[in-house]
């Protein structure tokens, strides 16, 4: 389990289900999303069976924010590229 803390946002990455690293506000401002899913702990068994179990938000992050969450979730120590954009083309 890692958290990462961005301005007074503490995220804990094992809820991190996806992120649009290229998004952009209603004002047209970069900015990255996270969409965070976290358990919902159903009063009775039988409920977690009917209803979805998790809640999903989205968080966006604009300026110095947004960066270096792109920076982080571009780090090959952080997360695997499995479509690098520097492959190098063999064909001559």
């Amino acid at each position: 389990m890692t958290f990462i803390k961005i301005q007074n946002v503490v995220i804990n990455t094992s809820y991190v289900a996806a992120i649009n690293l290229d998004s952009q506000t209603s004002l047209g401002e970069k900015s990255v999303s996270v969409l965070i899913a976290t358990p919902k702990f159903p009063l009775l068994q039988w409920d977690a069976v009917a209803q979805n179990i998790y809640h999903y938000e989205w968080l966006e992050f604009t300026g110095q924010a947004a960066t270096a969450l792109q920076d982080y979730f571009s780090n090959f120590n952080n997360v695997i590229d499995l479509l690098p954009q520097y492959q190098e083309s063999g064909v001559v």
